[in-house]
């Protein structure tokens, strides 16, 4: 397939004064389409996001509800979310199914998830290299036992795939995890849209249990994408004077992505709530001078205590930024604050590695272009942004990357042409990314 490569440029003396409308939830999508799968259709799912990933799962979806037993290969492309997911739910449904997906994709490991099913009893078979897709699942497998132990600092991804389908096995589900949890909020997530549809569970202290039960009727609706509200935080922090309305985020969010208003504070970016959503303001001049009183989505009303100075200097922020718990803003929030000139350091970048390409890698390489080194050392990933310098022109990689993409974008605020390798690669989760940002004023050829 041909890639299509985007001009993206911000004239001099532009100011930002813009209203975004952002898709649903991927997050909340690819659960919300597993959990009315795994109800045989008594869940109903509104304000579906239309991001590619989510396109792809309902698809699938939608072809084995008309004929399971008969579906041929079942590729689900780049969409690794589905593939963990896919794997869990078809070992529950009678049929055979081979599931395969990209090059990539056949590059990323399913083992734990495999092994884990194969506790419970499921027929889970490698049809190439032992650890990684494609799979041939024979589903409608006989439990053996509801004890499983898998470990949580790998994908949270396979804990949620375990515990979507936890209520429909004969024998329900005690799910042990082993070492330290990655990316909890995405645990939660579930367990939440969970609840909502009708399933109970206990978490006491490191098991998770979901007896055998039955889905309550209802609606499952999905809230607009903070992952893809993280671009406009960090355009709004490079953007003096920048103003960015976001209608319908909520205030207590079931995304660990919503941290990022919290994240962005000290890199001048203050969120406030409006009747209709959120907005967020630049205070080059410091966060101290808005009113505001944080909860715990990073939101803010009412007052604020403290004397930050937000913007100027890294001596305001915490010593190491841990992103264990919402790795997927890690890009946003290290190109922002290296085009900030912030020497940040970051931890909980290890699951990124294993990402639709190496993010790490991929950042090293494409901050390198700016002058900036991303240096890691034992877990630790620190910028270095003394010779940092935008040249006239750079073409960013994007690695088959959406994130990539969207991560670099705003460094054409700087940069008099950023060329993006391909900008397709944005459908993935967020389709309108390029007329949003001709919205809030860029140019985009």
């Amino acid at each position: 397939m041909n890639k299509h490569e985007a001009l993206v440029s911000f004239p001099e003396g532009t100011t930002i004064d813009a209203t975004i409308r952002l898709t649903g939830s991927k997050s909340e999508s690819n659960r919300a389409l597993i959990i009315a799968a795994l109800s045989k259709g008594i869940i109903k799912v509104d304000n579906l996001s239309d991001a590619a990933d989510t396109v792809t799962l309902n698809q699938i979806l939608e072809q084995l509800a008309k004929a399971p037993a008969t579906a041929g290969p079942i590729d689900v492309g780049h969409a690794g979310t589905a593939m963990r997911f896919l794997t869990a739910y078809l070992s529950t449904v009678s049929g055979s199914f081979e599931l395969t997906g990209s090059k990539r994709m056949k590059e990323r490991p399913i083992k734990l998830l495999v092994e884990a099913l194969w506790t419970l009893g499921a027929s889970i078979s490698y049809l190439e290299e032992n650890g990684y897709p494609p799979l041939q699942i024979t589903g409608g497998f006989k439990q053996v036992t509801d004890a499983v132990q898998i470990k949580g600092d790998v994908s949270s991804q396979y804990l949620s795939a375990l515990l979507m389908i936890g209520a429909t096995l004969e024998k329900g589900l005690s799910l042990q995890i082993i070492d330290e949890l990655t990316s909890e909020p995405y645990v939660r997530m579930t367990l939440k849209m969970l609840e909502e549809a009708g399933i109970r569970h206990t978490w006491s202290p490191n098991v998770i249990k979901i007896e055998h039960q039955e889905f309550r009727p209802g609606r499952l609706i999905v809230e607009p994408d903070w992952s893809a509200a993280s671009y406009w935080y960090s355009i709004a922090a490079l953007v003096p004077g920048a103003q960015i309305a976001l209608p319908n985020l909520k205030e207590h969010s079931l995304q660990g992505d919503s941290r990022i208003a919290q994240l962005m504070r000290p890199l001048g970016v203050e969120t406030s709530r409006t009747e209709h959503g959120v907005l967020l303001r630049y205070e080059a001049g410091g966060a101290e001078q808005v009113p505001m009183l944080e909860d715990e989505t990073g939101l803010v009303e009412g007052s604020m205590p403290g004397n930050s100075v937000a913007g100027s200097t890294a001596d305001n922020i915490a010593d190491v930024i841990d992103l264990k718990d919402c790795p997927d803003l890690a890009q946003t929030i290290i190109v922002c604050a290296a085009a900030k000139g912030l020497d940040l350091r970051f931890t909980g970048l290890e699951t990124l590695k294993i990402k639709e390409t190496n993010r790490v890698k991929a950042l090293q390489n494409e901050l390198a272009k700016i002058g900036v080194e991303l240096v890691e050392d034992n877990f630790i990933y620190t910028l270095n942004c003394k010779n940092l310098h935008f040249p006239e022109r750079i073409s960013i990689r994007t690695y088959d990357d959406h994130r990539m993409a969207m991560a670099f974008a705003p460094l054409s605020i700087f940069v008099k042409e950023l060329e993006i390798e391909d900008m397709d690669v944005v459908e993935k989760s967020y389709p309108d990314f390029w007329k949003d940002l001709e919205k809030a004023g860029f140019l985009v050829k």
